[in-house]
């Protein structure tokens, strides 16, 4: 397998691991839980997905032929804690997703090394693959972390559990 096919095929799977990761996250979360922040100047989980959904659909939307911040995003916007209920939250989860993994999977490996902007900063592909694949690590492991503070003895791990290094 050539190093470029090798890239996007670990990149998918590895964006693939951060979509359900923070799907378990949320399903172990009621409605009201989502909506949880430990103080005014925290996001919520309804925050920062609304946060990643619109930051998704700006970099991932006609990813190879405009920057990716698009004019009709409004960033400012994502950081109002709206009411969503958690069908209209995952919806908009859903809907970043197919963006992202959409336009990730029809990249081919000479596509790999073109220039594409954010904000108007010039980006090989990989380059800003990498950085959004940051970006969401980051604001998934936020999710978590949320979520572990939440539900306490009751949280469900989404990976090892403590003391079971022995298993694996």
């Amino acid at each position: 397998m050539r190093l470029g096919e090798e890239f996007l095929q670990v990149t998918i799977r590895e964006f693939e691991k951060l979509k359900d990761t923070g799907e378990r996250t949320m399903a172990q979360l009621d409605e009201r839980e989502l909506h949880w922040r430990p103080h005014a100047e925290s996001n919520s989980i309804v925050v920062i997905v609304q946060h990643l959904a619109g930051n998704m659909i700006s970099r991932w939307t006609d990813f190879l032929t405009s920057d990716g911040e698009k004019p009709d995003r409004n960033r400012e916007e994502e950081f109002v804690e709206r009411s969503w209920s958690r069908e209209e939250l995952l919806r908009l989860w859903e809907e970043g997703w197919q963006v992202t993994l959409g336009t990730l999977r029809s990249l081919k490996t000479e596509d790999l090394e073109r220039t594409v902007t954010i904000r108007n900063e010039p980006h090989t592909v990989i380059q800003a693959v990498q950085r959004q694949l940051a970006h969401y690590a980051f604001h998934v492991g936020q999710m978590v972390v949320l979520a572990r503070q939440i539900k306490g003895a009751t949280w469900k791990t989404l990976s090892i559990p403590r003391e079971g290094s022995e298993a694996f």
